[in-house]
């Protein structure tokens, strides 16, 4: 095992929050105005969702020049926008007919997201209890192109912990469910993902070319789970499984991951049983959301 202190892990840790804020969901009360306003799409319809990112995260009635000066968008092109949504119901007109506020589609909208999210609460749930029964920070992923997404995490509250939140990205050959999702596929559709994706080394434990890939992957077929080796990040170790699915390949991972001066990779082999329970309890979740 590596001698890792409490501030290499400090350190990691903050370096890894910080690649997660970049690729994953934004936080408005840590970003500048100018950041977590831009207006960004290649279509109109992406372009007005953004628009609309914007005005959900206001608490305060806005306008049309307001905005204009919070996005750098070309004020017709503003209004035209602002006149579609409030057409649509997503905006209103407030009295003086100068301010804009969010509209009672918008509303319904985001109240009915609520309301109906109970796969997203059921499978956290799950997650929740598997995080209290191994003491240690539990997470829900599934491949995305060439990397894994971050769908769901509870945190360990242990003093050393390692920050990745719902939304982050990390490269598919470094990680244990990217290794899952690997093995998965057929041989030729994975060496065609990993000759077209960059194994770059994130550790000194990386495995950088595929032929050393390939060779991990075949153990982890054979032996139905993954490892993560502090190969994404110094002082981190993970063990994951998928989520079973009876139909074919799944695209659900449940980890668990821990820091080395806690839990060595071996260490991690006594929470094998509680994490194939929680990824069955995942999939019967996932099942019961599909409609028929």
């Amino acid at each position: 095992m590596n001698n890792v202190t409490d501030q290499d892990i400090r350190l990691h840790a903050s370096a890894l929050d910080s690649r997660a804020q970049d690729n994953g969901p934004q936080d408005v009360s840590k970003e500048s105005s100018k950041d977590v306003s831009k207006i960004e799409g290649d279509t109109p319809a992406q372009r007005l969702l953004a628009l609309l990112e914007v005005i959900a995260a206001k608490d305060q009635f806005f306008t049309l020049q307001g905005l204009v000066e919070e996005t750098g968008l070309p004020k017709p092109t503003m209004h035209r926008m602002l006149q579609q949504l409030e057409t649509s119901g997503m905006l209103q007109r407030e009295a003086d007919n100068r301010h804009y506020s969010k509209g009672g589609r918008l509303r319904r909208l985001a109240e009915n997201l609520l309301l109906n999210d109970t796969v997203q609460g059921a499978r956290h749930g799950v997650l929740s209890r598997l995080m209290e029964e191994v003491g240690e920070s539990c997470n829900i992923t599934a491949l995305s192109g060439s990397e894994v997404l971050y769908l769901d995490r509870v945190e360990t509250q242990a003093p050393l912990r390692f920050y990745l939140h719902p939304g982050s990205r990390v490269p598919v050959h470094c990680s244990a469910s990217g290794k899952l999702f690997l093995a998965q596929m057929p041989p030729a559709q994975r060496r065609r993902l990993l000759k077209g994706t960059p194994l770059n080394a994130m550790t000194r434990n990386t495995l950088t070319d595929i032929d050393s890939v390939e060779a991990e992957i075949e153990q982890v077929r054979r032996q139905g789970y993954a490892l993560d080796d502090e190969e994404f990040l110094p002082g981190l170790v993970c063990i994951a499984v998928l989520a079973p699915n009876p139909d074919g390949p799944s695209n659900i991972g449940v980890a668990i991951q821990a820091p080395v001066m806690r839990q060595s990779r071996e260490d991690l082999l006594k929470y094998l049983p509680a994490l194939e329970q929680a990824a069955r309890d995942i999939a019967a979740i996932q099942r019961g959301a599909i409609p028929g």
